[in-house]
């Protein structure tokens, strides 16, 4: 069992002890950031006076073939290692001797998880907003071709005014867009290095950590040392975005389900993106939009589980908060390959436009239209409910359509309507008349697809990212 901590033991660790102390089978994920933040380390203690520079040469070297190795496969991250840190720091003393032993001058695990967590965890936002920022292309892709693809807008459940399948996608477009802005705050707010934070009280080393968080591409040097070592807020602000992010699939799956059932059909989801039934053939099952919606409770249980596993833990560093890894780890993946196979459902979906468009009109998404027109020609609003209410009903026991009625039966209803009625509830005319910012008129649309488009065309992440160190 390699440990670095061993001369103040007299006897060897229990195994099951070790074992369930170790985290090197899922810390190994941070091999390229210890690399990293090791590298930076040592170029800031040479830079200090601190190292020779011979000395940072050699271990400098010395990390960059342990990267080079473990990438090859040449040499390979095992369980006789507690930990990542310890694999590496072993390694380096196995190859290049005594200077491979000042690797460590001041600083500690406890910073040196802390720095290994940051980087990556900042790493993998980048990554799930670039994900999701695809997701937003497509989603502004299928806008433009749908400006006039009507359909039935929903509350309750219920078929309620008729929109555009362009207005419906760009409200998930105004959600994920959220999710990348939270995504942007939370990198910024966590974009500061505990590197020098030492076990909790600093370290009397002369280190310039100004100079280390810079060669990492932080903000700064976190200003607590306590702090620095046990926060661990940055992963629960993530965990609660990612958990807004599946909500938001969640929910979009859950209305492609129903779009793709018997009863709607107003989509076809593409054949790699379903699956079929063992004993019923004609069955063509939504699998992935259920497993994204199955797996949002996956990620919601991590962020359950870190806020419980840090809500009684005092100052500073405690063994618990070795538990947000792996749960970290697994939210991440999930949310990277939920946005992944979504997008690609959403990008190879057909729509049925005109089952929509046969759906908005068979279920008096245009009675709100037909009451206005009323308003319109003088009648009371209160009026105007009531008699387009009646008018609903008769249609009910008729089995029709407001628009099939005849100019005769509606005016049974109110001497008002006249020939121009049928215009004035046409799904076109409904929608089109529909001119404020954020509704589904056609040249509202245009507006917010052209401010959707510079939105896109300035990526937030062009102005930030770390530094690579040579």
């Amino acid at each position: 069992m390699a440990q670095l901590w061993g001369g103040r033991f007299t006897k060897d660790t229990d195994q099951l002890v070790y074992n369930f102390n170790a985290s090197i089978s899922f810390d190994q994920k941070f091999m390229e950031q210890d690399i990293e933040g090791s590298i930076a380390h040592v170029v800031m203690l040479e830079k200090q006076g601190i190292l020779t520079e011979a000395e940072k040469n050699a271990i400098v070297k010395g990390l960059s073939d342990i990267r080079e190795d473990v990438k090859s496969g040449r040499l390979e991250i095992t369980d006789e290692y507690e930990d990542i840190h310890s694999f590496v720091e072993a390694n380096l003393i196995e190859r290049i001797g005594d200077a491979g032993k000042k690797l460590h001058t001041g600083r500690s695990r406890n910073d040196q998880v802390a720095l290994d967590m940051k980087l990556y965890t900042r790493q993998e936002i980048l990554g799930i907003d670039a994900l999701i920022r695809e997701l937003l292309v497509t989603l502004q892709d299928i806008m433009k071709d749908n400006l006039e693809t009507y359909m039935p807008g929903f509350t309750h459940l219920q078929k309620a005014q008729p929109i555009t399948l362009a207005h419906h996608m760009g409200a998930y477009f105004e959600m994920f867009k959220r999710d990348r802005q939270r995504l942007k705050d939370i990198y910024y707010r966590m974009n500061y290095c505990p590197l020098g934070a030492g076990a909790l009280a600093g370290t009397t080393y002369p280190l310039d950590r100004s100079y280390t968080a810079s060669l990492l591409g932080f903000e700064g040097p976190t200003l607590n040392s306590m702090d620095s070592v046990s926060d661990r807020d940055y992963l629960i602000e993530l965990l609660s975005a990612m958990s807004t992010v599946m909500m938001h699939l969640s929910r979009f799956s859950e209305e492609i389900i129903i779009w793709n059932s018997n009863e709607y059909r107003f989509v076809e989801i593409d054949d790699a993106y379903s699956t079929g039934s063992s004993i019923m053939p004609q069955k063509k099952n939504p699998d992935i939009a259920e497993l994204v919606r199955g797996k949002t409770g996956r990620v919601y249980g991590a962020l359950m589980s870190l806020l419980t596993t840090m809500k009684g833990i005092p100052l500073a560093y405690n063994k618990d908060m070795q538990e947000d890894k792996e749960l970290t780890f697994d939210a991440i993946d999930t949310v990277k390959g939920c946005l992944a196979l979504f997008t690609g459902m959403l990008k190879t979906m057909r729509f049925h436009k005109e089952v929509m468009a046969k759906s908005a009109t068979s279920g008096f998404t245009n009675a709100t239209d037909a009451a206005d027109y009323l308003v319109g020609h003088g009648v009371p609003f209160r009026d105007a409910h009531s008699m387009i209410g009646r008018l609903v009903l008769y249609c009910i026991d008729k089995n029709c359509a407001i628009d099939d009625l005849s100019i005769e039966e509606l005016k049974e209803i109110s001497d008002v309507f006249e020939e121009d009625i049928y215009d004035a509830i046409s799904l076109k005319t409904c929608v089109k008349k529909r001119l404020t910012i954020g509704a589904p008129g056609p040249e509202a649309m245009k507006q917010v697809l052209a401010m959707n488009q510079e939105y896109l065309d300035h990526d937030w992440q062009d102005t930030c990212g770390s530094k690579e160190l040579e």
